[in-house]
Order: structure tokens, then C-alpha cells, then sequence
């Protein structure tokens, strides 16, 4: 029995992350996660198809650490900036991640993950419909912003490190705030 016997999902997962770290996206292929497992190629298509469904098992993986049911607050708009703030931070650790996060293909979706998704929020007063609507729009502002800051593009316009922070902030709260 050599490294293929204790080969699953998790820790294919966990190998990307490491390549992931080391070559960036452009980089990332099966046969480095396999070489990172110490395994040949064909041995990972017992757990995943291909590339693709790779990324999207880890745009899941980063989603699920920041997991927005664990964020304090008390209102549904602190809920909803406490999850945006711990997403960022959750992604800004991981090199590339908005970029796994955009390209990554849905994985489907069980019956009961969008209750899951969105019980804290109605729960704080906020309709299903609407929970599901802001927490999107969070979300793909908070992907698209740490996008932004891996590409280190706002370093070249903002002249302060705390810029980039404060203004992440500034648009979360404007955002957050113009919900109805």
C-alpha cells in the first residue's frame, strides 16, 4: 500500500493548495498535485474528474472557511459585512483565490444548502428571497475586490496600506447600507 491508499477528495484538495501556493493558478495542473501527493496522475481521477471540478471543489473549500452561519452580529446588514470581512481575510491567506473563486464551476447543490446559506440572515429579519439576494451581492463584491487586490492593482492608487482596507470598508457599508 503506498500514498494512493490514504488518496481522498480532502486531501487532493489540501495538495492543490499547495501548488496552488507555490505556481499560482496559471500554474496549477493534476500532475503537480499528483507529484505533491507522491502519486502518478490517473490515481487523482478516482476522486476528481478533471481540472475543473478540482477548482470548483476548492472555491468550495475557501467558501466553507469563512462560513457566513459562524459570524456574530445582530443585525441581518452586520451579519452580512461580518461575513464579507471574514471571506476576505479567509481569501486573501490563499494566493489566487479570487481567481479560483471566478472560475470555478457550481458543484451543484444539495436540497438544504441555500437554508443553510441564509438562516442567520432571515433569522435577523430578512426574507429568504432577500438573504439570498444580498448575500450574492456581498459576496461577488468581496471576490471581486480581493481579485483586485491580488492582482496588486490598488497598490499603484492608493498611496496608504490602510487605504486598501478602508476603502474595501467604504464600499462594503455602502453597499450593505443601500439594501433596502
Amino acid at each position: 500500500m503506498g500514498a494512493s491508499a490514504n488518496l481522498d477528495q480532502a486531501a487532493i484538495v489540501a495538495a492543490a493548495f499547495e501548488v496552488l501556493s507555490a505556481v499560482g493558478l496559471d500554474g496549477l495542473s493534476l500532475r503537480l498535485v499528483a507529484d505533491q501527493l507522491g502519486v502518478q496522475a490517473p490515481a487523482l481521477y478516482w476522486h476528481v474528474s478533471n481540472k475543473a471540478e478540482l477548482i470548483s471543489l476548492m472555491a468550495a473549500t475557501v467558501s466553507h472557511t469563512a462560513d457566513p452561519r459562524d459570524v456574530e452580529g445582530n443585525t441581518w446588514r452586520e451579519k452580512l459585512m461580518q461575513s464579507a470581512r471574514a471571506r476576505r481575510r479567509a481569501m486573501l491567506k490563499l494566493r489566487d483565490s479570487a481567481r479560483v473563486c471566478v472560475v470555478a464551476q457550481p458543484l451543484g447543490s444539495a436540497p438544504g444548502v441555500r437554508p443553510q446559506l441564509t438562516a442567520h440572515l432571515v433569522a435577523a429579519g430578512l426574507t429568504t428571497r432577500q438573504a439570498l439576494s444580498y448575500q450574492a451581492a456581498v459576496s461577488a463584491y468581496t471576490v471581486g475586490w480581493v481579485a483586485y487586490e491580488q492582482s496588486r492593482i490598488p497598490y499603484a492608487f492608493l498611496t496608504q496600506p490602510d487605504d486598501v482596507e478602508e476603502s474595501f470598508e467604504a464600499g462594503l457599508r455602502a453597499m450593505v447600507n443601500g439594501f433596502a
